[in-house]
């Protein structure tokens, strides 16, 4: 109480202070604090990154203004329980054989190996964080946890139902609550029972409003962001010596796409561009042959894709429909993202603090005829990935280099000059990527030390768990795409000719050479 008083007393007080210690840390070589930020199936669809050319994202952008951006970053899996594992202990799904929705902290490789919050926490930090991060959340990872993630603001009828918004048409709304739901977040639904509205996940029954945009409650990422804007203030106002470890998992824009009625007004649905679909583009692909991954016999993305047809009068319309909630999310959470980097610069932690801006997979938008994640394409596997650090990063610079999110934690490791074994014993096993500082400090010429290419899995259906080689996999270099489905069928794509990857060159004997060598680099990677 007495400290707020004294900050009414003297409004410059405040500044001076985080001045004084910003200085003083620097001069005494203190170590980077890291904020790292995480979005939950965030495409290509920003404005750095072109995935579609109507994404709003300025936030983004402003900070790739002050960072490195790198132009192919990839999931090493593309579905959130094996990426996020694979990101935070910093070893490929093949080595830990933690291939699909397994609990990661009981597999017998990634419970013996520490994860980076862990190993952040050893080398002295102040480890904290909020949201989705691990997908399988560990308490004991952390010196603080905020909040678990929350998909929603979710619709319910009353009581502790959920159920799709009451605007999304049938059949699609019957996928239920978080993939069949989207639409803006509004109060003015027709003929809903009593008691009906919007609601957090968090145990909490009250209705939400959002019925005044300029009044409305909070969103859980911008409660997030919020908390997290808070957790920077209390740091510069409070310096201990200690650095601080900060991890913000956004949740959009995963589904459900709920966001309020501003975001959605900056996408007029009839002005929207279905972009990089191509008619009967699904023809030489071969995942359709593949095992699907829920082991029922059903592929979400076909499914969804074709219930989503049958929900409106053409596709099309119900394409943008869901497109238009998708880049709604998009524009929230880089908003969200624009929060917590200006509260870093505003609390005067930008010359020493680390920000990492990244997502754990991407998102197909009905390519292919597919609408979900977990492919091995183009739009599923690629994400953003902006890095800021600062006396080492090239300020507004962009690197082609492939790296994937394997990269991150050995990154990190490096930047900070962490010390010691990230096996908590000789059953854990060492980090499996590189640190991408070359990169940093020479985005278009560093001496990279890790693979050409960046490597993803699929996995390939329950019989198959825990076998590597019966998996499906991609390796995606600077130009090509190289798919290889564990019945042998292959594709390839010229990202140079085919940035839509429309035509499977994997037929042609003028690519078989490539092809060979790119079928070589996946097999290295498994034995």
């Amino acid at each position: 109480m007495i400290r707020s008083q004294r900050r009414r007393q003297h409004p410059y007080l405040a500044s001076l202070l985080v001045f004084c210690a910003t200085i003083a840390g620097l001069l005494a070589g203190e170590r980077p604090n890291v904020v790292f930020i995480i979005c939950d199936d965030l495409n290509d669809f920003t404005s750095i990154n072109a995935g579609h050319p109507q994404a709003i994202t300025p936030n983004i952008a402003r900070f790739a203004e002050t960072a490195v951006s790198f132009e192919h970053a990839y999931s090493n899996n593309p579905v959130c329980a094996p990426s996020r594992a694979s990101l935070y202990t910093g070893i490929y799904p093949h080595t830990s054989k933690n291939l699909f929705w397994a609990k990661w902290y009981e597999n017998p490789v990634l419970k013996h190996s520490k994860t980076m919050m862990e190993f952040f926490r050893e080398n002295g930090y102040r480890v904290v964080g909020t949201g989705k991060n691990e997908h399988h959340h560990r308490a004991t990872d952390w010196d603080f946890y905020k909040s678990k993630a929350d998909y929603g603001p979710y619709w319910s009828k009353g009581g502790k139902d959920r159920s799709a918004n009451p605007w999304v048409p049938f059949p699609f709304a019957e996928v239920g609550p978080i993939d069949g739901s989207y639409g803006p977040l509004r109060m003015d639904h027709e003929n809903q029972p009593e008691g009906a509205g919007w609601k957090y996940s968090w145990g909490k029954e009250r209705l939400l409003n959002f019925s005044d945009s300029k009044n409305r409650d909070l969103t859980p990422d911008e409660l997030n962001a919020r908390w997290a804007t808070k957790t920077l203030r209390d740091h510069a106002n409070n310096p201990s010596g200690q650095p601080l470890f900060m991890a913000v998992g956004f949740v959009r824009p995963h589904t459900p796409l709920h966001v309020p009625q501003e975001f959605f007004d900056r996408f007029p649905e009839t002005e929207l561009q279905l972009h990089g679909a191509l008619p009967n583009d699904i023809d030489d692909t071969h995942l359709k042959t593949a095992d699907p991954s829920d082991g029922k016999g059903i592929d979400k993305g076909y499914y969804y894709y074709d219930l989503l047809g049958e929900s409106y009068n053409d596709l099309d319309t119900g394409l943008k429909a869901f497109l238009r909630a998708y880049l709604a999310c998009v524009a929230a959470v880089d908003a969200c993202i624009g929060t917590v980097v200006d509260a870093v610069q505003r609390n005067g932690l930008a010359d020493n603090t680390i920000i990492v801006v990244t997502s754990d997979h991407g998102w197909d938008m009905g390519q292919k005829k597919y609408l979900f994640k977990n492919t091995l394409w183009e739009d599923s596997t690629r994400v953003p990935m902006i890095i800021r650090a600062p006396g080492i990063s090239v300020a507004g610079t962009q690197t082609r280099q492939p790296v994937s999110l394997i990269d991150l934690y050995p990154t990190l490791v490096d930047l900070c000059e962490l010390k010691g074994d990230t096996r908590k014993n000789s059953l854990g096993a060492p980090l499996d990527g590189f640190s991408m500082r070359p990169l940093l400090e020479n985005p278009q010429a560093g001496e990279w030390a890790g693979p050409d290419g960046a490597l993803t899995m699929r996995f390939a259906g329950p019989k198959n768990n825990g076998k590597p080689l019966k998996q499906h996999w991609a390796y995606r270099t600077e130009r090509f795409r190289y798919i290889l489905y564990n019945d042998g069928n292959e594709e390839l794509y010229d990202h140079h000719n085919d940035p839509h990857e429309w035509y499977n060159l994997a037929d042609q004997p003028e690519y078989a050479t490539i092809k060979s060598k790119l079928n070589q680099a996946i097999l290295n990677f498994l034995h």
